[in-house]
């Protein structure tokens, strides 16, 4: 059995074929505001793209790392160097998906640059075919959840302000960051002027068990989950301390594949999984851990990682597989950038659902001048 054996046949059967062009590109956007945490601020968002080449045929996949290791230990240097001198070398036109991605299990962890270059060559044989991603699995297309999160503010004034803006917006949950210090007090004024939002806090690893009953105060306030309390690489702690809350607790950081997943379920560890398929491995494990969830009857949602279009895109294709039942961390365009890579950007309904993007593949194309002017560095692969 593989890691995919859920998979459609062709992924085990069809061969993925000569490709004619691979370049790594690296690309960095400004955010139209900071985004703060509790590890890290970023005034921009500097991405890892992978572009493949066939007969015309171009197809994308963007690492979701960072250029620093502070949310994770891979960063796009890194996943850089694992992608062109280790997951590169395997990739023979013969081979079929799933033979290509046992040999990457050679390769130990790494799994933001494996998703990287599974994503670009799903998105490569979706287009082949003039498929959807979500087509090109038979899950149905369907309108998606939108989600909102808010990073650390200076003041509540401007969290409540972020967060006003953001229900006016018409989205179906807001996440807000929280840390030491701005936690408990910063929840109660959100709660108090929305009442009724769907509300969550994302504490990004900043606690420690020590904390627990200061994090129980946090009960009060019917939050619909804590994402990841505790440390990022952390399960066990977490199931004593989902013991003693009434909130629901998610895990994000240490979810790592889907043997994660089963332990974080098993040991009560969490009530809710965040699905982040670039942290996961690639949408194909992402999808996996989905109906693990569904079949646990754990909700599960995608999140995200602050992507360019061509990520957010994926994203939106994922949410087309059946266990993914919350909203993600997809919003708007223009809240993250004045100007994205791709067309068409993401654009939220009067009622803030987000539509799937019609073309094949991930669905948006990359604007070659807004790249351009966007673009670090560009390498042609062997």
């Amino acid at each position: 059995m593989t890691e995919i054996e859920a998979s459609p046949d062709w992924l085990e059967k069809e061969a993925i074929g000569a490709i004619d062009r691979i370049e790594l590109l690296t690309v960095r956007l400004p955010f139209v505001a900071p985004f703060g945490t509790s590890v890290a601020v970023w005034n921009c968002k500097e991405a890892l793209l992978v572009r493949l080449e066939d007969k015309g045929i171009i197809a994308w996949g963007e690492c979701v790392a960072d250029p620093d290791p502070y949310y994770a230990s891979e960063t796009t240097v890194s996943a850089r160097f694992i992608i062109k001198n280790f997951l590169l070398p395997e990739l023979k036109p013969e081979l079929s998906l799933v033979a290509l991605l046992c040999r990457f299990a050679r390769v130990r962890g790494n799994e933001m640059a494996k998703a990287t270059l599974e994503n670009a060559l799903l998105d490569l044989l979706a287009k082949r075919r003039g498929l959807p991603l979500h087509a090109l699995f038979g899950f149905p297309p369907r309108r998606v959840m939108s989600g909102i999160s808010i990073g650390i503010q200076e003041t509540i004034d401007q969290l409540l302000e972020k967060v006003e803006e953001a229900v006016a917006s018409g989205y179906h949950r807001v996440k807000m960051k929280i840390q030491h210090g701005r936690d408990v007090e910063w929840v109660e004024a959100v709660r108090r002027r929305f009442p009724d939002l769907a509300l969550m806090a994302d504490a990004n690893g900043d606690y420690s068990l020590a904390d627990a009953a200061h994090l129980t105060r946090l009960d009060e306030f019917k939050l619909t989950m804590i994402e990841q309390p505790l440390s990022y690489h952390d399960i066990y702690q977490h199931s004593l301390l989902q013991a003693q809350m009434q909130t629901p607790l998610c895990l994000d950081e240490s979810i790592h594949d889907i043997d994660d997943a089963k332990a974080a379920i098993a040991l009560k560890s969490c009530r809710v999984i965040n699905i982040k398929q670039g942290r996961v491995g690639g949408i194909l494990a992402a999808i996996k851990m989905a109906r693990l969830c569904a079949d646990k009857g754990v909700p599960a949602w995608s999140g995200g990682m602050d992507e360019t279009g061509i990520g957010r895109a994926l994203n939106i294709q994922l949410q087309t597989a059946p266990g993914f039942t919350l909203p993600g961390d997809t919003s708007a365009t223009r809240r993250y950038f004045h100007e994205d890579i791709v067309e068409p950007g993401v654009e939220l309904s009067s009622d803030g659902f987000i539509e799937i993007p019609p073309g094949p593949g991930s669905g948006v194309e990359v604007v070659a001048e807004r790249l351009e002017r966007c673009l670090l560095d560009r390498e042609r692969v062997k």
